[in-house]
């Protein structure tokens, strides 16, 4: 059931796959979070990510993200957006074109309310504030003295001008005694959403010299906050996520929040795995040079992995999918035969597809194969992550759905916190636990196949 809470948005437990872009505009930033993905792009004035890119380029690339790739919205940060001379002009841009923009921004520069009037002049859809912690451990961990408050202030004018906002949390050690007052803060305040990230290395943080057990917390020390953090913000009707997490680390009540990388695009404030595929190489992420030309298709940049190049996958692969990549692989040298072989596995899936048309394979209206996404992502959890099982994982029904561990938190921290979960069955649909959650949507998802868009009889 579609809910309408307000005109400009609504709510759903369906999921369909995320249409949200994302720009990296150059790691230029105003403060320096010891966690941050791009420390050392953002310290190294010499390297090539770090000058923020030129007005024109960041048009073309957003061109090319709601033509080429069919989104319709975008997380544009730095760095810091809100310090590029640019931003206005281009979120108009943007607005302009159908690709409705969210600044991913530290809030700092927002202190001044003229910053915040103009951004929603310019058609900022929303911003997406990063609030690790609150007052003297904010600025400790930003490395910016008064940061807090004047982010605080930013918030406030961003409520002053109406210019909605969400969440962002890494779950660093020194910030854990505070989640539960930041959930608070976020429903006294109005965020429409709270993420809370792990502090995994996904860029530029590496563990020598950065990634500790002094500042890289234990998910056992993580859980008893998050968990209350959880239930502060369901109880104040804050839609809440937290993204590459085992799955047993929350309490039950709240898997349908854990968000790993197979879940991660039935989020619509995510991005989508193909577009994101282009802009996150380095081409896109310069000031200098033209933009890369764009892969061939997601399945393309997919299955070159070597999690489906080799036999011995460790488990990552289901057996069908084995199967299927391993009989093409066979029939090959004889056209003929393959075909054949592709011919009935497609009568085989359109079959079941008939049956369950929520079953994964079954293409959305951009013509994305939802199994795609889903290899997609293992290739990103396995091959560029290297999560790791712990051995009880393979006690768990949940094992095919989840990532695991991160391979640096296992090295620091072993995966013995790994808890197998039972429900009487092998789960094998990422949406399983997920497809619980109710989530915000933006207008102009509203004309998507949704099975049921009928409002309800709440609706504003």
């Amino acid at each position: 059931m579609l809910t309408v809470t307000e005109p400009s948005v609504f709510w759903t437990r369906e999921k369909l796959l995320t249409r949200r872009a994302v720009l990296w505009l150059g790691q230029t930033c105003n403060i320096r979070c010891h966690f941050c993905y791009f420390l050392d792009r953002i310290v190294a004035k010499d390297h090539p990510e770090h000058a923020f890119m030129d007005l024109d380029k960041a048009k073309q690339i957003c061109r090319d993200l709601r033509y080429k790739y069919g989104n319709t919205s975008i997380d544009i940060q730095g760095g810091e957006p809100t310090i590029w001379k640019h931003i206005n002009e281009l979120c108009r841009y943007c607005a302009d074109i159908g690709l409705h923009p969210t600044l991913i921004t530290n809030g700092i520069a927002l202190y001044r309310r003229r910053n915040v009037e103009e951004l929603k002049a310019a058609g900022v859809r929303d911003l997406l504030i990063s609030v690790h912690a609150l007052r003297d451990v904010y600025d400790d961990i930003v490395g910016f003295e008064g940061g807090s408050a004047k982010q605080l202030q930013g918030i406030d004018n961003c409520i002053a001008v109406g210019l909605p906002f969400r969440f962002n949390l890494v779950l660093s050690k020194k910030a854990i005694p505070q989640f539960e007052e930041i959930a608070h803060l976020a429903v006294a305040k109005g965020a429409r959403v709270v993420n809370f990230l792990a502090f995994n290395p996904f860029e530029d943080q590496a563990k020598d010299g950065k990634r500790t057990t002094e500042n890289v917390p234990r998910y056992s020390e993580v859980a008893p906050h998050l968990n209350r953090a959880l239930d502060i913000l369901a109880a104040g009707g804050v839609e809440a996520n937290v993204r590459y997490y085992p799955i047993c680390v929350v309490e039950p009540r709240h898997r349908k929040s854990i968000y790993d990388w197979q879940q991660l695009p039935y989020d619509p404030h995510e991005w989508d795995y193909n577009s994101w595929t282009w802009t996150g190489q380095q081409p896109q992420r310069m000031k200098w040079g033209p933009p890369s030309a764009h892969h061939e298709s997601l399945a393309a940049a997919t299955y070159s992995s070597w999690i489906f190049r080799r036999a011995e996958t460790g488990g990552v692969i289901s057996l069908t999918d084995r199967i299927k990549h391993e009989v093409d692989r066979l029939l090959t040298p004889v056209p003929v035969a393959r075909n054949a072989a592709r011919y009935v596995y497609r009568r085989l899936r359109d079959a079941k597809l008939r049956r369950d048309p929520q079953l994964p394979g079954s293409k959305d209206e951009l013509g994305r194969n939802p199994q795609t996404y889903r290899d997609h992502a293992r290739v990103r959890a396995f091959d560029h992550c290297h999560y790791q099982y712990a051995p009880q994982c393979n006690a768990c029904d949940a094992k095919a759905i989840c990532d695991g561990f991160h391979g640096d938190y296992a090295e620091m921290f072993g995966a013995e916190e790994a808890r197998p979960i039972s429900v009487g069955h092998s789960i094998d649909d990422p949406t399983y636990f997920i497809r619980h959650q109710e989530k915000l949507y933006e207008p102009e998802e509203v004309n998507r196949p949704w099975r049921d868009v009928t409002p309800s009889a709440t609706a504003a």
